[in-house]
């Protein structure tokens, strides 16, 4: 999937398709819309139920408001999509990378549309946008631009400027104007404390202490980390650990250390070992994800691949030698093996 350029592209089109095929099942793929700024209903949206927000993380609330919306669009026999917004509004008004972005742009459609939606409509949050009065936002947009039937949002959602528009107003001004609205009420993190609520904020908090699995449980799916498997300087291979290197999102702000993972490649999941940090021991370098992927032989440069963290192991460290920190990575391969051995359903987990 290929999106236009954030700074310094030219005007946006009404509206931009582009097909999407899931990394996890290529034979059931269908034609997943991104529009960017649409001025009219993209192909294939008009008349659909809107899922809004800004859903970073994909989080258990974020999938009770997708998931009713596609209920209600299959009712109502229409299309389903989601409406979201870049950048995101902390980043807008505190400057870029304020806020750790748990599922960048990118990574965002790629879980949506494996959640079967049949589309992502993606509004810039630019002065424009967050100086627009609630009212004008909901006729500008919902209903001239997207000619909306239903709307979909969680309980906590707010628009406009001021954020003035509160849930009871988008329902109040879905009557004025014909469309729908239904708001889904607070979710849990889990069913073992009700009174936790789902949470990008605690989930990020989680991932800055490098506690992947209360993340995980928060988030309802392992964090994850997706991207083009780049050239490094071959230090793994080297040292008899060849891996698959990635450039996270500059807002990233996962704890340096060493992970379990299972890493989505094409069709195939690999478990595997990984570290996210700047290589301390060689060069104290740019923050980089290195994947070593247990009994996979093959070229992945290029390749579009997703990490999945399982579980945490130990904190980046700076070794002696070269040696030293060989024998430390087989004790990291080792523990790694056994936390996903630990897993049931070993090689089929997807978000």
């Amino acid at each position: 999937m290929q999106f236009p350029a954030e700074s310094g592209a030219p005007p946006a089109p009404a509206w931009r398709l582009t097909i999407w095929v899931p990394l996890a099942d290529p034979s059931s793929a269908k034609n997943f819309v991104v529009a960017i700024d649409p001025v009219t209903p993209p192909p294939g949206l008009a008349g659909a139920v809107v899922a809004i927000g800004n859903f970073d993380g994909v989080h258990r609330g974020h999938l009770a408001v997708i998931k009713r919306a596609l209920t209600l669009a299959q009712e109502l026999n229409c299309p389903c999509a989601v409406l979201t917004f870049e950048p995101h509004p902390a980043d807008f008004f505190k400057g870029p990378n304020t806020i750790f972005r748990l599922t960048p742009r990118d990574a965002k459609a790629r879980a949506l549309e494996q959640l079967g939606i049949d589309g992502m409509i993606v509004i810039t949050f630019d002065k424009v946008l967050a100086s627009l009065p609630a009212e004008a936002f909901t006729v500008e947009i919902l209903v001239h631009r997207l000619k909306v039937r239903a709307v979909v949002a969680g309980y906590d959602f707010h628009f406009g400027a001021g954020r003035s528009g509160s849930p009871a107003f988008l329902k109040e001004a879905g009557k004025r104007h014909g469309f729908a609205v239904e708001i889904v009420e607070r979710v849990p993190a889990d069913t073992a404390d009700i009174n936790e609520a789902a949470s990008s904020t605690a989930a990020r908090a989680a991932l800055e202490a490098g506690d992947v699995e209360t993340a995980a449980r928060l988030l309802g799916h392992p964090f994850a980390i997706m991207g083009k498997v780049i050239h490094g300087q071959e230090l793994g291979r080297t040292l008899g650990f060849p891996t698959a290197n990635l450039l996270p999102d500059p807002s990233c702000r996962l704890r340096h250390g060493v992970y379990a993972v299972r890493v989505v490649a094409g069709t195939e999941t690999y478990d595997g070992v990984a570290s996210y940090g700047r290589r301390p021991t060689f060069d104290n370098g740019q923050t980089l994800l290195e994947a070593f992927l247990f009994d996979f032989s093959g070229d992945l440069y290029g390749e579009t691949i997703e990490v999945l963290f399982i579980g945490w192991i130990r904190a980046e460290s700076k070794f002696d030698s070269a040696a030293a920190l060989v024998a430390q990575m087989k004790h990291d391969e080792a523990r790694a093996r056994e936390i996903l051995r630990g897993l049931s359903g070993a090689g089929k987990m997807r978000r």
